[in-house]
């Protein structure tokens, strides 16, 4: 951002980056978009869904402060298996490091299986907030029992329960983000909601309609690339590639006659005509690439590289 640029906002302007991070499926993506106001992490029942570092941004003001939150959204920590794997990592890794504010978050169901995560965090110097998420799921005592472990178990600045799903107590995580914000100018135009192009967007919705109709390892070997994304005044066009690894993913993606693409077609063009507010024409073609998870060229095309 230019001077002239920075010039133009107040001394004790607010801003700064707050990586939310934990394991898989303990809710990121849903408190991500309950915090931005806008749905842009996509949301499945199956573990791993996010694949890569999604920022969301949040302006406004607060106390009489102007503010800008740079919320990431980031994979869920596992042990690589790929070297997709290992790219998602370093998305978590590159998040902790430009954070300003750390959101760990955990849920209600964990089994205490957190010490990768609780290592890597122990090491970074900035404030974390430790989030007990799914409390809707709980009774009181078995969410007071959950305070308490981790208060014996992790040095967390503030430690919170809540319901991401329901939007219970996310006001709480704002309130203690914002008191730990530096004074800062914003990092983005004002006018910006996220960092991504509306081509990632098209994919993930894309990618998450992939999640929800298809089981076992499909969605997992599955990714999706925009090749063409053509916005006409009425009509926004679309194709996408769906690449698999084996023949035989490619025929349980098509199903019998094509049905199950199709089927995956009509909700994910339903899903981006919500998204862009505009009628979507979209082509989806379905495409074999023979171990794409471990091909490190491949995995620089699809935008792993950070």
């Amino acid at each position: 951002m230019n001077t002239q640029t920075i010039a133009n906002f107040p001394a004790d302007h607010k801003a700064g980056f707050v990586s939310i991070v934990g394991k898989p499926n303990v809710g990121k993506s849903t408190l991500m978009n309950q915090l931005v106001g806008e749905r842009l992490s996509i949301i499945t029942a199956k573990a791993q869904t996010t694949r890569h570092r999604i920022m969301g941004i949040l302006n406004g003001v607060h106390n009489g402060q102007e503010f800008q939150l740079v919320y990431s959204d980031t994979p869920g920590i596992i042990k690589p298996l790929y070297k997709l794997h290992e790219s998602m990592m370093s998305f978590v890794r590159g998040s902790i490091e430009d954070a300003d504010v750390v959101l760990f978050v955990t849920d209600i169901f964990e089994q205490h299986d957190e010490n990768d995560v609780i290592e890597r965090l122990q090491k970074s110097e900035v404030p974390v907030i430790l989030i007990i998420n799914k409390i809707d799921q709980a009774t009181q005592d078995q969410v007071n029992e959950k305070i308490d472990y981790w208060q014996e178990h992790f040095n967390a600045q503030e430690i919170i329960p809540i319901s991401a799903l329901n939007a219970f107590n996310t006001e709480r995580v704002f309130e203690a983000v914002m008191s730990r914000l530096p004074q800062h100018p914003p990092y983005f135009p004002k006018d910006e909601l996220t960092d991504k192009p509306e081509r990632f967007f098209a994919s993930e919705i894309i990618r998450e309609k992939i999640f929800l109709n298809y089981k076992k390892e499909v969605p997992y070997s599955s990714e999706v690339v925009v090749t063409g994304f053509n916005e006409k005044d009425d009509i926004i066009v679309i194709q996408a590639e769906i690449l698999v690894e084996r023949a035989t993913q490619r025929a349980i993606l098509l199903g019998e006659g094509g049905k199950m693409i199709k089927k995956t077609g009509i909700m994910a063009r339903e899903e981006l005509e919500r998204f862009f507010g505009k009628k979507v024409y979209l082509e989806q073609f379905v495409k074999v690439e023979p171990d794409w998870r471990q091909k490190e060229r491949m995995l620089k095309r699809l935008g792993y590289d950070e």
